[in-house]
């Protein structure tokens, strides 16, 4: 059984389909509808199993991910859009590129990695799917997933940021996210699609990541043929919550460029 995403589509002009970080949903790129919809089309879906969006019956792929997207395009009549991934939706964004780039006019890949995860990150993602799955709630993620997603930064002086974040995690289904973790533990390499790419990309990354970190995004920007690498300062790993004008204006300026490329 496929899955038909769940998507909000806001506004109107160049399309700008954003792809939510694990374990999270659409919901976190709020202040990207709100600081964007005034000079893009919007769409923000809910990957497979999150928020509204059913998870299906397909083994656990970051590829069954990226299809479920390409749908999305294609239900919402949308022929190309610029594609912004975040951390998970880095992953899918990539897998997109690879398996479906004439529907990309402009990649940004934000606080994520082209590389497979090692045999640590691997087995973490095993482990936690594991527990997802016996205890039936995300406590889990909770303890493990929460305290690396935004920056010291945003632990000080961003209380109610932090506070959102952590309702958005705890309410993260379980099966959803024990799923995406073992396809994210399952994805391939992806520097070979990245030195591939026809089209235009921004790399982003937080200053205060621990997740993905400056080294990886500079190795993915030097990879791409055509690139510019940003590093947002004073944001941990989820940069569009902590430090959205930064992110709206840097992503706003990007799309802009692109269509007017490919006009």
């Amino acid at each position: 059984m496929t899955a038909q995403l769940y998507a909000r589509d806001v506004g109107a002009g160049t399309p700008l389909v954003l792809l939510h970080a694990f374990p999270l949903s659409s919901a976190m790129w709020l202040g990207q509808r709100e600081g964007l919809a005034d000079r893009f089309r919007v769409i923000t879906p809910d990957l497979r199993g999150f928020g509204g969006s059913v998870l299906g019956a397909d083994e656990p792929s970051v590829d069954a991910m990226a299809d479920d997207v390409a749908r999305l395009f294609r239900r919402l009549g949308v022929p190309r859009a610029v594609v912004c991934g975040l951390s998970m939706g880095g992953y899918v964004a990539m897998a997109l590129c690879r398996r479906h780039p004439e529907l990309v006019l402009g990649v940004v890949l934000c606080a994520t990695r082209a590389s497979a995860d090692g045999d640590a990150v691997r087995e973490t993602r095993l482990r936690q799917a594991e527990r997802l799955e016996r205890e039936g709630g995300v406590g889990v993620l909770v303890d493990e997933v929460l305290p690396h997603l935004v920056g010291p930064t945003t632990l000080r002086q961003r209380a109610l940021i932090y506070g959102r974040v952590r309702g958005l995690v705890q309410a993260t289904p379980a099966p959803a996210a024990a799923w995406a973790q073992r396809a994210m533990a399952a994805r391939p390499d992806s520097f070979d699609t990245l030195r591939e790419l026809k089209v235009p990309a921004l790399v982003m990354v937080g200053s205060e990541d621990v997740l993905a970190t400056e080294d990886e995004a500079r190795e993915m920007a030097d990879a791409l043929p055509n690139a510019e690498l940003l590093v947002i300062q004073r944001a941990g790993h989820l940069c569009p919550v902590e430090q959205p004008d930064l992110f709206n204006q840097a992503v706003a300026e990007f799309a802009t460029a692109v269509a007017r490329l490919a006009n």
